[in-house]
């Protein structure tokens, strides 16, 4: 499909770079959602106080 010569040409490198930040953006946001998660199952806990 691919081969050397395109991913050394300009193109070929401004794809790769392309996928890798998708990639990366992709994870980050994943990231942010497990935390934003998180803090949703934690703020619907009751809070329980011991004497």
């Amino acid at each position: 499909m691919f081969d050397h010569s395109f991913f050394s040409s300009k193109v070929g490198h401004a794809a790769l770079v392309s996928v890798v930040a998708m990639i990366a953006f992709t994870v980050f946001a994943q990231m942010q959602h497990d935390v934003a998660s998180a803090r949703m199952l934690l703020g619907n806990a009751p809070v329980v106080e011991l004497a």
